[in-house]
Formats: structure tokens, sequence, C-alpha cells
């Protein structure tokens, strides 16, 4: 996925995928706890025929931080 402005040195982007089988309140929940824990905000939300959402997240860049990207989900 080509992610809009992943070229900026000063945000960093993390794609998710969340699938059809993932209800709103959930897909709420998680993005909220990759916001509260990792800083991470939303930046675009696609949902496709199918229900599945493509996100991505994004925050911007801190020297040193170790933080792990989130990953995509099945």
């Amino acid at each position: 996925m080509s992610v809009a402005g992943a070229d900026d040195p000063d945000w960093e982007y993390a794609p998710l995928r969340l699938g059809p089988d993932v209800n709103r309140p959930s897909a709420a929940a998680q993005l909220s706890l990759h916001a509260e824990f990792g800083g991470w905000e939303l930046a675009r939300v696609q949902k496709w025929s199918d229900g599945t959402r493509r996100v991505v997240l994004r925050r911007k860049r801190r020297p040193g931080d170790s933080l792990p990207l989130p990953g995509l989900t099945h």
C-alpha cells in the first residue's frame, strides 16, 4: 500500500488491515490502544465492499523512539 506523505521526514506511517470479521467497536478499541500506548493518530481509513478496512496511522517522529510499528492483522 502506498502511503500518502510517507516521504515526510517529520512523520512515520503504519498501514493496518482490519478484516471483515472485525466489528466497528473492536476496530475502535484496537485503534484507541495504538493511539494511547503508541502515540499513533488516524491518518486515513478506507472501507472496501467486502468489509475490510485499510487504515493508515501516523505519529510524529521522535528521536530515539524504539516503540514497534503496529503489525498487519489478518
